[in-house]
């Protein structure tokens, strides 16, 4: 018998199981696992079952289930009710571990311990299931889908290839730098038009009477006009037909560029963000029932939401520690949280 105790593995178990059929005594099954007496007869006491005997799988599920004390959200009822709180608005479990990190100085909980809280309570019962939907996707399946079909890109004129933007828009160390991108919803001529700022990742958004060419430009005008100049540098779009009038922003100082066909990833930020915006307006919302208030939450909600790419700071904190002045819709009211 060894001089250090270890738990008994699905191997030894299987072992005993094998002697224990076979007669053996406690003993000599002791000593064939190089164990004491008194493990053999605690495990055989304590993991038989009464209509099967002794399995070893099931004693081995009996052992686990024991040892377990659940995590620390099962038992610390305050934490669980914080953590709830911020996921509600569409904090991931990671912006709600890191603001948690930064506001007390040290780490409060992990954001793979929220995860693994949310998968079991999905898996033990179906009360349990509704946590799923505080993750941001709330998808039981992840992953990506396939796409075909052609790029309109050659119909653009005076179409600028995003290798020709300026290197300040790539390091994301300077503002001025915006994504644009038109979300469109299930019902015909419904559209959300996005800007995303690459430094500060401050989100504008606005409801285009349609989606043609020239309502979008008017609208990218009414977001983007009202800012200082050194804010409005640069805008990169994908290759949609909507965009068409880009050249239409070289009046404001705006430089228009594209990304390569096939390759929206290159404008990644505003993509993460319509994905973010999607969960307070899902693609079947009808958006003549959302009012210009609960449109202006929303994208208020994006703006307060920690990042971590910002040390989870908030868009707004510091979009405000740079344009004190500015005043804009979707950005009144940005108080850090």
């Amino acid at each position: 018998m060894g001089r250090h105790y270890t738990q008994l593995n699905i191997e030894d178990r299987c072992e005993l199981a094998r002697l224990h059929a076979q007669g053996r005594s406690l003993r000599q099954i002791a000593t064939a696992l190089d164990r004491a007496p008194s493990t053999i007869a605690r495990e055989l006491k304590r993991n038989t079952s009464r209509q099967q005997g002794y399995r070893p799988r099931y004693a081995q599920e009996q052992a686990r289930a024991r040892r377990w004390r659940g995590s620390r959200l099962d038992r610390d009822a305050a934490r669980r009710a914080r953590v709830r709180a911020r996921l509600k608005p569409g904090w991931s479990p990671e912006q709600v571990a890191g603001r948690f990190r930064l506001q007390a100085g040290q780490t409060v909980i992990a954001h793979e311990t929220i995860y693994r809280f949310i998968s079991a309570q999905t898996t033990r019962s179906r009360t349990g299931a509704a946590w799923r939907h505080y993750l941001p996707r709330a998808k039981w399946k992840r992953g990506w889908r396939g796409r075909r079909g052609g790029s309109p890109a050659s119909f653009i004129h005076r179409r600028c290839p995003l290798e020709e933007r300026p290197a300040a828009a790539s390091d994301r160390q300077t503002p001025g730098h915006w994504e644009a991108d038109l979300r469109l919803c299930r019902t015909y001529g419904q559209a959300v038009l996005t800007v995303h700022e690459r430094h500060s990742r401050l989100l504008l958004a606005g409801r285009p009477p349609g989606k043609a060419a020239a309502p979008i430009a008017q609208a990218l005008a009414r977001l983007l006009g009202p800012l200082p100049a050194s804010w409005r540098q640069t805008v990169t779009f994908d290759n949609g037909t909507e965009c068409a009038r880009h050249h239409e922003r070289h009046a404001l100082g705006i430089e228009t560029f594209f990304c390569d066909t096939h390759a929206p990833w290159q404008k990644g930020g505003v993509e993460n963000a319509i994905g973010r915006l999607r969960r307070g307006l899902p693609r079947k919302t009808d958006l003549t029932t959302v009012s210009a208030q609960r449109f202006t939450e929303l994208v208020q909600l994006y703006n307060n939401t920690p990042r971590k790419c910002l040390g989870f700071r908030t868009p707004a904190e510091i979009f405000w520690q740079e344009v004190l002045h500015f005043k804009c819709d979707s950005t009144l009211r940005l108080a850090p949280q």
